[in-house]
């Protein structure tokens, strides 16, 4: 995304965030949600620069290519719940290369949290969301974008979207987003 377009979603983020209230116990949580290679760690990573917060990637959840629902799952179970509860939240992060999950990853305690990913918003995990972004771009645009930051996705592009369609379909997560993004037309 173009910095003159990341600073201005930005502004309108930070703005839904200040007058939003926590949801998760304590915790905003600031979900940027949408299919790959919309733009959403981009925007993400300005997001939680301007706002100071821990950011959970979704990639770091997912057990694997064909593991998007039960990525969503441990969303839930590691963060929100905890959270929800008053409770510190981790996460154990997959390790793509050796196909297993690695070590504990421990958030620090923070006012907002900024969860990224495809899957990022979807129920029940979402219902928690102070904040949902839903970022998108043309189908074309975004594999090109995918798999030019990792060839590997090529092979997994399709089994992966019909993943997304699926869960996208089901929870219809852009219905309930607070901000609609649509980066076709950016270069990044």
């Amino acid at each position: 995304m173009p910095s003159d377009q990341i600073t201005e979603a930005v502004a309108a983020i930070t703005t839904l965030v200040d007058a939003s209230d926590a949801l998760c116990g304590t915790t905003r949580l600031v979900c940027i949600d949408g299919p790959s290679g919309a733009g959403k760690t981009t925007l993400a990573s300005a997001v939680a620069a301007a706002l100071a917060a821990p950011t959970v990637h979704m990639d770091d959840l997912y057990p694997g290519w064909g593991g998007l629902r039960a990525g969503t799952q441990r969303a839930q179970e590691w963060i929100v719940g905890p959270l929800t509860e008053g409770l510190p939240a981790r996460y154990r992060r997959w390790d793509w290369a050796r196909d297993e999950y690695a070590e504990w990853v421990q958030l620090p305690s923070s006012e907002v949290i900024v969860i990224e990913g495809c899957g990022a918003g979807a129920l029940p995990a979402g219902k928690a969301a102070s904040v949902l972004v839903w970022v998108e771009a043309e189908e074309s645009v975004r594999r090109a974008r995918g798999v030019a930051r990792d060839a590997g996705f090529a092979a997994f592009w399709e089994d992966w979207a019909i993943q997304e369609r699926r869960l996208y379909e089901a929870d219809r997560t852009w219905e309930r987003a607070d901000l609609f993004i649509d980066t076709t037309e950016v270069r990044q």
